[in-house]
């Protein structure tokens, strides 16, 4: 069925879809069409946390908490809602989605847009969803880089009592120069600045928020190396491998391959998978890993627990396979400690 619902919506421009499907999603949600609870299958504690099952939903989908429960009723054992900015944004000019169907994959060139971080917190403040739920944390397009801590500092002040984990995003490539932060002194100083205030916040509320931060699927293996060695100095809680990508390798000949903006979906599916692998041989089992990038079948969701993942998430997949590829992720996903990598081997 749903294959008929794609090619309905495939005809609508891409933003337009995206609002259709979230509205389509609240209002059977509202008339209990929906199922409800979150499944419990194969459950896992990571960063302290107990997750129903393994499977969550990536940030960029509901940008400002305004679907949870409606979102929360497709199997998800985790969602990630955001990236949100301390001020309200547009984002980048129209268009900025570009499907590549072939490819099932996406170009997005978003830009944060979002309704700021108080809309946020009262969004979040309705949820009944009883999942794991975390935010994404951007800085505005207008803060430049050298003050971009503090967005993210008052985007964690603010939602830390509202949330399970936060996720510094500073992998985007829709932001200009928001990357930069990903190495040397800017990296630094904002894990530091930030698991000072987390360490704050612990005692304000009583409660222990993991801190995880989104990294590119562009950077090279020193890069990852270098980022590895920063997250353990500064006791990073979780790494979310992988974010959008700048490449555009195999799908060079498509006529939007040029487009601006970040390549999702199926084609950067083995970059993801190698950047995972390559923190977990630098991180082991101290710092646990999300993996992100071109899941779109219960083949390619092992690929990242055998890479190191604990954990999954969903975007671009759910939309070219539809719910139903969340429930037979839940269903078929084995234990990640069975399948985690062992030097260049994979086994499950």
């Amino acid at each position: 069925m749903y294959s008929c619902i794609r090619f309905l919506l495939f005809l609508l421009p891409p933003e337009t879809a995206h609002w259709v499907v979230l509205r389509g999603l609240n209002l059977l949600h509202r008339c209990r069409l929906l199922g409800r609870g979150v499944p419990s299958c194969n459950p896992q504690t990571v960063m302290g946390l107990d997750f129903a099952n393994p499977v969550g939903l990536a940030a960029g989908l509901d940008k400002n908490g305004e679907y949870i429960d409606a979102l929360g009723c497709l199997g998800f054992g985790f969602i990630e809602v955001g990236a949100v900015t301390p001020k309200a944004q547009a984002g980048n000019p129209k268009p900025r989605i570009f499907r590549l169907k072939r490819h099932h994959a996406l170009i997005n060139a978003m830009g944060f847009p979002n309704k700021g971080l108080a809309y946020m917190i009262e969004r979040l403040r309705r949820r009944r969803y009883q999942g794991v739920l975390g935010v994404n944390l951007g800085k505005n397009a207008s803060t430049p880089l050298s003050e971009a801590v503090n967005d993210y500092k008052a985007c964690m002040i603010g939602l830390y009592p509202y949330v399970d984990f936060l996720t510094v995003n500073i992998s985007s490539p829709n932001t200009p120069g928001l990357r930069e932060l990903q190495g040397g002194e800017y990296l630094d100083h904002l894990l530091e600045t930030l698991k000072h205030e987390q360490t704050e916040l612990h005692r304000l509320h009583n409660k222990y928020v993991p801190l995880l931060v989104k990294v590119a699927p562009d950077l090279d293996d020193g890069d990852i190396h270098g980022m590895a060695a920063c997250f353990k100095r500064h006791n990073i809680d979780g790494v979310i491998a992988t974010n959008t990508s700048f490449s555009r390798q195999g799908v060079e000949e498509h006529k939007d391959s040029e487009r601006f903006g970040g390549l999702s979906g199926r084609p950067i599916a083995e970059r993801a998978n190698h950047v995972i692998a390559k923190l977990y041989e630098a991180l082991g089992n101290d710092i646990p890993l999300i993996g992100v990038g071109g899941i779109d079948s219960v083949a390619s969701a092992k690929d990242k627990f055998a890479a190191g993942a604990s954990l999954i998430q969903v975007y671009t997949g759910l939309i070219y396979q539809g719910p139903g590829l969340v429930r037979e992720l839940v269903k078929n996903t084995p234990d990640s400690s069975l399948v985690k990598r062992s030097g260049d081997t994979r086994s499950g």
